[in-house]
């Protein structure tokens, strides 16, 4: 007889959801995790306080080879479940922008709850503890702890992806769905600042710590929220939206002024106060040292300057095109682009169409969500879907 009904690799958001609800169900689960402490990357999310759901999330802010996939998980376990739990729990929280909620105190409160949860539903936890071998037997599956070796019935991998790997992220999820035959998208940094060429940075170098308002775009992608001058090229949520579109060799397009209709302001200051330098002008709706940056290339008097010249300097505010290099990768990426492939996953369940009692949950799953809580919801959505069957 098996030692378990359900093992969970992976005490993060989904694999704690996914836990509880098997939990609920009647399952004798044991949750396994390499890391000392349960719930990581939700402790250091949102600077602190967690950026646990969004009050907008739909599946169009959601990246993936199937776009329908999540669906099924998101209208069956949706954001206002989650705020329910979280209202439950006496947990104070507020939207700060675009539909975002975070925790008024700490982040830690989502994990007690979730803690709390898991052992009101009987859950297991091992901490501290790595998995060496996974092998299927006849019965089920068998987990190497060395030197315990654990037998159950269903397997459901909640261990992320390779983002922030000081954190212990790797692709070992990734390596257990290679080894059961199911399939894995190409994975990439996504939510991740953008690195440019020495050229680039020597120019930029005195707007590090410059931030603004912005309309990023590449493709048919468009996010508007701040931009971040780094020391290394460019942050802030606009560029961590976009980076989860932008490719090698593409540019990206940025208005540094949304809803300003820079070239009219030009020419309206050339013709009454023809006197003033561009840089004085462009300062009225830009930080002084990004209009002192953008004025560079036309020194001098608004008056001395014809409309070739107006036209060029107010395309350098409201349609700047930069080409990254790359961005910073794994390192300091949110999450991970790609992951195991949903046409092998049954959609309802999470579960691995070809290989019966084998589950993938959360960011290991090719399913990545816009910065602004989406991932998060993604993670109890998913982890709650599996839960209901394993």
């Amino acid at each position: 007889m098996p030692d378990f009904d359900v093992i969970v690799i992976g005490a993060g958001a989904a694999g704690m959801m996914c836990a509880i609800e098997a939990g609920k169900h009647g399952r004798k689960v044991l949750v396994v995790e390499h890391n000392k402490k349960p719930g990581e990357k939700i402790r250091i999310s949102g600077g602190g306080r967690c950026n646990f759901t969004n009050i907008g999330t739909g599946v169009r802010n959601f990246l993936s080879g199937n776009p329908k996939f999540a669906i099924s998980a998101l209208k069956r376990f949706s954001q206002r479940d989650f705020i329910a739990l979280v209202d439950r729990y006496g947990i104070a929280h507020h939207e700060k922008t675009l539909g975002q909620l975070f925790c008024d105190g700490s982040a830690q409160q989502i994990i007690d709850m979730l803690l709390t949860e898991m052992r009101l539903a009987g859950v297991d936890l091992r901490t501290g503890t790595e998995v060496a071998s996974v092998a299927r037997t006849d019965a089920g599956f068998a987990l190497d702890l060395s030197p315990q070796v654990i037998t159950f019935s269903s397997l459901v991998v909640a261990c992320g992806g390779k983002s922030i790997p000081k954190m212990g992220a790797s692709n070992f999820g990734y390596r257990i769905a290679e080894q059961f035959g199911v399939p894995v998208t190409e994975t990439r940094p996504a939510l991740v600042p953008l690195t440019f060429d020495p050229d680039f940075l020597a120019r930029t170098a005195p707007l590090a710590g410059v931030s603004v308002d912005a309309v990023v775009r590449c493709g048919k992608a468009r996010f508007a929220e701040a931009l971040l001058f780094t020391h290394r090229g460019l942050s802030g949520p606009a560029i961590l939206q976009i980076s989860s579109f932008w490719r090698e060799e593409d540019e990206i397009e940025v208005d540094l002024a949304p809803g300003v209709d820079v070239l009219s302001r030009l020419k309206e200051v050339r013709s009454r106060e023809g006197k003033r330098e561009a840089v004085s002008v462009l300062g009225e709706f830009l930080p002084h040292r990004l209009a002192q940056l953008i004025a560079e290339s036309a020194p001098g008097r608004i008056a001395d300057m014809n409309d070739k010249a107006l036209v060029s300097l107010a395309a350098r505010v409201s349609n700047w095109r930069v080409k990254p290099t790359g961005s910073e990768g794994y390192r300091t990426a949110e999450v991970t682009l790609g992951g195991v492939d949903t046409a092998a996953l049954d959609a309802r369940t999470m579960e691995a169409k070809q290989v019966p009692g084998l589950y993938f949950v959360g960011e290991v799953v090719d399913v990545t969500g816009w910065l602004g809580g989406y991932n998060f919801q993604w993670a109890w959505s998913s982890g709650w879907a599996a839960g209901q069957v394993v």
